[in-house]
This record gives C-alpha cells, sequence and structure tokens, in this order.
C-alpha cells in the first residue's frame, strides 16, 4: 500500500513539474518571457533540469538583453547537453556582449566542429573573434542597404567608374564573341556605359552599352577606367595587343596587362596611347587618380615588389611622361595581393589586399595615408567585405545618400562577378499611440509597453505616462510586435508592419480591459478536460491573472464558483464543479497566494444555469458553454 502511495505521488510530482513546463511555454510563445522565466525556474528548482528548460530559460533573459542571466543558463545546459548550434550561438553572443571573447573563443572552436558549414563559422576566425566580430557589424544606428545592380548579367560584371551619370564597368556579357578567356571559360571583357540617376534611394539605368569609342574594345580584355577631372581623358587597363589586334606575349608565353590612355574627340573616346609605365615583361594595370589628378596609382607584379602584386605611384608630368613609379610600401603592400586602387575625393585611399586581417579571399580596405603617411589601413568591414573576393570600390563623395559601389563573387549574385550598391538609408519611422481601457476609452497610466522584433527579442521597453501616452522609433521595412501589460488588467498586442517611407508616423492605440469589474475578477473561462477536474495549462495561464491580481491586492478576500452544464446526472455534476472549484483554489494557493485569501471554493453543479438548457432540453454545444463558468467574487478589497 505504501509503495503504490509513492508511486502515485511521484506521478502526481511529475505531472506537476510537467504542467508548470506547459505552463511556462505557453506564456514564452506569447512573449511573455519574465513570468516564462519564473515558471521554468520553479520547474527546474522541482528538479526538471531538463535541456528544454535550461535553454528556454536562457532564451528568456537573451530575449531580454540580460546576458549575466542568459550566460549562467545556457552554460549549464551547454556543460550538461550537446545543445543544439543555434543556443550554442546565443551563449557565444551573450558572452561577447560582456566582453568575454576568451571563453566564447572556447565555445566557437564547438560552434565551428557542429556547424562547419555555417557561415558564421566560415566568418569567424577563431584566433581573432573580437576583430572579426567587429568586421562583421553593421552599424545599427544606420540602416545599411546593399544592392545588385539590374545591370548586371550572367558574367563577370565589375569595376565601376560614374563620371556626369555615366557609368563605366567592364563586362563579359558578349557572349557572340567567339574567343573565349581560357580562364573561367566567358568571353573577354569589354568596356561599357550606362546612364544612371538616382531617385531618392532607387536607381535607374538606361540600357548597358559598348563604350562610345572606335578602338578601345578589342577582341580581348579591357577594363577598370579612370576619368580627368575636365572629363578630355581616360585611362583604362587592356591586354597587351599588337597593332593587328593579337595577343602580344612575352619569351615565356605569357600576356601582360598594360594602361592606356584615350582623349575625348568629338564625343567618342579616340587617339588611344601606351603609358611609358608599361612593362614588356611585368602586368600594369587598374589605374585610378589623384582628385587633383597629378599622381596615377597603378597595379603591377613588376620586380621589386613585396607581393604577388603591389600598389605603385607615379606623377603626372604631361606630354605623355610620368615620373619613375614608387612602390606605396608596407604600409598599403603586404606579401599578398593588393589591387584595385581608388582615391576619393577626400584623398581616402580604398585597395583590396587577401594580406591583411579579412575575411576571406580580397577585402576592402581604406587608409588616410595621403593625409598621415603613418596611417594603417582599416579593414571597411560588412556588408562590403564577405568571405569572397570585394573588390574596385568606388564613391562619390558628393552622393547625398553616401552611395558607393563595389564588386563581388558572393554567393546569390547574377554572374561570376557582380556590381553592387550601398547605400545609408537613414530610414525611420514612430509608432505613438495611448493605452487605454477597453471599457470607457479612458487613458490608462503606469502601463508596461514593449516593442518586440521578428525574432522575440525585447528591444525596447516602456511606461506609459499619465495621459497614457507610449511612443517607438522604428526602422523602416521590418515587423515588430507590441504588447501592452497593467497588473489587474488583460493585455493587449498588436503587430506593426513598416514601410519604406522615412519619417512615416503610425498611430496605434493600445487597449486593456480590467479583470476586476464590479464584485468580480473577470478572467476568460477555465477548461478542463471531460469528467476531470485536473487544472490544465491553459487554464493555469488565465488563472494567473487571478495570482496577479491577489498579488497586488495583498488584503483582497475572495470565493470561487464553479458551474457545469446540466448535461449528466445532477449529483455527479454538483460533486465534479465542487472538484473543479478546489482544484482551482489549490493551484492559487500553490503559486504562494495565503489561505486566508480564498474564503470558499464551491461547486453548484447544473444548479444555477444561465439559459433555458436544463435537464431534457435540447440545446447546442454554444449554448451548453455559456453554462460552464467559473466565478471568483471580490468579497474584501
Amino acid at each position: 500500500m505504501k509503495t503504490n502511495f509513492f508511486i502515485l505521488f511521484l506521478l502526481f510530482f511529475t505531472s506537476t513539474i510537467i504542467a508548470q513546463t506547459k505552463l511556462a511555454d505557453k506564456f514564452y510563445n506569447n512573449y511573455g518571457f519574465v513570468k516564462a522565466a519564473e515558471l521554468y525556474e520553479k520547474a527546474i528548482e522541482n528538479g526538471d533540469e531538463s535541456e528544454h528548460n535550461l535553454t528556454r530559460l536562457g532564451d528568456c533573459y537573451y530575449n531580454n538583453s540580460n546576458s549575466k542571466q542568459a550566460i549562467f543558463w545556457y552554460e549549464k545546459a551547454a556543460n550538461k547537453y550537446e545543445i543544439d548550434a543555434e543556443h550554442l550561438f546565443r551563449f557565444i553572443q551573450s558572452l561577447k556582449s560582456l566582453g568575454n571573447y576568451a571563453e566564447a573563443n572556447k565555445w566557437m572552436k564547438k560552434f565551428v566542429e557542429i556547424q562547419n558549414n555555417d557561415s558564421r563559422a566560415k566568418n569567424y576566425d577563431i584566433g581573432n573573434l573580437l576583430k572579426y566580430d567587429e568586421l562583421n557589424k553593421v552599424e545599427d544606428s544606420l540602416s545599411i542597404k546593399i544592392q545588385n545592380l539590374t545591370i548586371n548579367s550572367e558574367n563577370s560584371d565589375f569595376g565601376t567608374y560614374i563620371y556626369k551619370n555615366e557609368l563605366f564597368f567592364a563586362s563579359a556579357r558578349d557572349t557572340a564573341k567567339s574567343k573565349k578567356y581560357g580562364w573561367n571559360k566567358e568571353p573577354f571583357l569589354d568596356l561599357y556605359q550606362v546612364s544612371v540617376k538616382e531617385k531618392g534611394f532607387e536607381l535607374e539605368f538606361s540600357n548597358p552599352i559598348l563604350i562610345d569609342s572606335p578602338n578601345i574594345n578589342s577582341d580581348y580584355h579591357e577594363s577598370n577606367v579612370a576619368i580627368t577631372n575636365d572629363g578630355k581623358t581616360m585611362y583604362f587597363t587592356r591586354d597587351n595587343v599588337t597593332k593587328k589586334n593579337k595577343l602580344n606575349f612575352d619569351k615565356k608565353g605569357t600576356t601582360h596587362l598594360k594602361i592606356y590612355k584615350a582623349t575625348l574627340i568629338d564625343g567618342k573616346w579616340d587617339n588611344i596611347i601606351e603609358l611609358s609605365i608599361n612593362d614588356e615583361v611585368y602586368s600594369t594595370g587598374h589605374p585610378t587618380l589623384s582628385p587633383d589628378n597629378k599622381k596615377l596609382y597603378f597595379v603591377s607584379d613588376r620586380e621589386g615588389g613585396l607581393g604577388y602584386t603591389d600598389i605603385y605611384e607615379v606623377n603626372i608630368l604631361g606630354n605623355n611622361q610620368f615620373s619613375e613609379p614608387k612602390n606605396l610600401g608596407p604600409k598599403i603592400n603586404t606579401e599578398g595581393r593588393d589591387m584595385f586602387p581608388f582615391v576619393s575625393k577626400d584623398s581616402t585611399f580604398y585597395f583590396s589586399s587577401d594580406g591583411r586581417l579579412n575575411l576571406g579571399l580580397l577585402d576592402i580596405f581604406k587608409s588616410n595615408f595621403i593625409k598621415d603617411s603613418l596611417a594603417t589601413p582599416k579593414n571597411i568591414g560588412a556588408p562590403y567585405n564577405s568571405g569572397f573576393d570585394d573588390f574596385a570600390f568606388f564613391t562619390d563623395s558628393d552622393n547625398q545618400n553616401e552611395r558607393s559601389y563595389f564588386s563581388s563573387n558572393r554567393p546569390g549574385g547574377k554572374g561570376n562577378d557582380d556590381i553592387y550598391t550601398v547605400y545609408t538609408k537613414v530610414c525611420s519611422q514612430i509608432v505613438k499611440g495611448v493605452t487605454r481601457d477597453r471599457k470607457d476609452n479612458q487613458p490608462l497610466a503606469d502601463v508596461t509597453v514593449k516593442l518586440i522584433d521578428e525574432t522575440g527579442k525585447t528591444i525596447e521597453e516602456v511606461v506609459t505616462t499619465e495621459n497614457g501616452e507610449y511612443q517607438f522609433t522604428l526602422k523602416c521595412e521590418k515587423k515588430y510586435t507590441i504588447t501592452a501589460k497593467l497588473i489587474a488588467y488583460s493585455g493587449d498586442q498588436v503587430t506593426i508592419n513598416t514601410n519604406d517611407k522615412d519619417g512615416n508616423v503610425i498611430e496605434q492605440d493600445l487597449y486593456l480591459e480590467s479583470l476586476i469589474q464590479g464584485n468580480q475578477i473577470v478572467i476568460n473561462p477555465i477548461y478542463f478536460d471531460f469528467n476531470k477536474w485536473n487544472i490544465r495549462t491553459d487554464a493555469q495561464y488565465e488563472l494567473e491573472n487571478i495570482v496577479d491580481v491577489l498579488r497586488v491586492n495583498p488584503t483582497m478576500v475572495i470565493k470561487i464558483e464553479a458551474h457545469t452544464d446540466s448535461r449528466g446526472r445532477d449529483a455527479y455534476n454538483m460533486t465534479l464543479s465542487d472538484k473543479r472549484a478546489k482544484a482551482t483554489r489549490d493551484y492559487i494557493f500553490s503559486r504562494g497566494i495565503s489561505k486566508d485569501r480564498i474564503e470558499s471554493a464551491i461547486g453548484y453543479g447544473e444548479s444555477q444555469l444561465l439559459n433555458k438548457c436544463s435537464n431534457g432540453v435540447r440545446c447546442t454545444k454554444e449554448e451548453h458553454q455559456i453554462n460552464r463558468r467559473s466565478y471568483f467574487y471580490i468579497l474584501k478589497k
């Protein structure tokens, strides 16, 4: 007999813990993270240290930006279980948020082991976790937009230069070409131009056409344009070709790149001249000009460099004369590939390199070395850089949207290399409103209003003013959830979808309903399983409102009534309703409410029906449902 009783006790205790977890899940799924955390902790305190409870508790604190507590629970889970990659990553993020990079590094190794195909693993160097995190971070206060240009083709398109609304670029789109480049089996590159207009944040392009010149494009490669400030001279890169438009090889059978210049004559680029800085044995290419057009920067693999390719400079002396090329030295060049230089109007020097701390392959860097000889290059980070080749940066310093362009072979493009534009879209909107009593529409003060993002993370929390007012600033083109909570009131929850209109104001009032109505605490109906009186999770969820009201009204005393419909025997219904009333009372007691706060819990069976549905009367399910109810009468406030 004792053994059977012990087994029954264990079964009851286990079912209670399971019920606590289900109730916590209910609150969690409705963004009630504080209440959920309380209930998960209660379940854990009662012995249920399941992976689900530990990680969910970590999630509760993570979503509320309490990194210290999130770390505590994630660490418990990670040390006890092989937790999934997503929770492991949140654990790492929490560690980093508190500056614990050594510990984050330890768990990052584990993350890479179980998630080696995840971009978050690929983009982090285990030995430089902090630096790589910084490179991947886009300034949160700004809305950085990146777009693949509509002019890109299925083949390579790269290199951007804009002069008076004409965009020049290199492309392998001419599939009619009989000659193919052996490296990638694409057609050889030609130079194209396209008119571009900026309307707001959008770009409009004409149809790309071959550059307006009878002699620039050949049967082989042309790329990388730079144009002088007066628009009369263009520098570009071309394969070394003979006068008969044939590839010119050195003694080893290699064709090298050379820089040429063209002059604008009657609206067309002509009078093609090879620069004296070219070499027959080494390549010279990727020209760009200083803002005053007195210097030309270029790339070469010539002897005496620091790496595979280095960046050089020459002074432009006039009459097709140039000074001796000067290597920019170790402040710019490395033992790797340093290439694609560009100088903006403010003299910021941009280039690509794979010889410095980067996210993978070529990354774009910037340096202020023109103004400061001691300046150190800085990786400009995401979204410009990725784990792939990112190069050929161009920007117009006068652009009101701070628009820039770069080229990349990152996944998701249209071709082998694509041109991208990046711009800063400082776009925000306001949502504001008043929290009101649903019954009389009067403003409610001291309501806790939360702004929640699509992942369930609380971004901001405010308490309404004495006039019930609240306000949040939102990012454009995002989805948010706004919740309103006030003790002794049923809450409200709305979804907000912002559009792309900067400064748009969204009016959104929130409506709460008092749980104390007259001499009752009114909550949603409590449901029981057929022929049972145990408190289900959905019933617990509703009864937490009773718990909250009693907690904030410490002198309040109530009584509970439970009623059934007429189906079943009268005596049975009386007994069943009484058991349900007392089960309801006992649940409230289990949440820490003193026993003297509930004067009575009585079931009245079918003795107090609200409609015609007495014994023998045909009624619908909905009509019977009206009679199945519980009341919470206030005897003392």
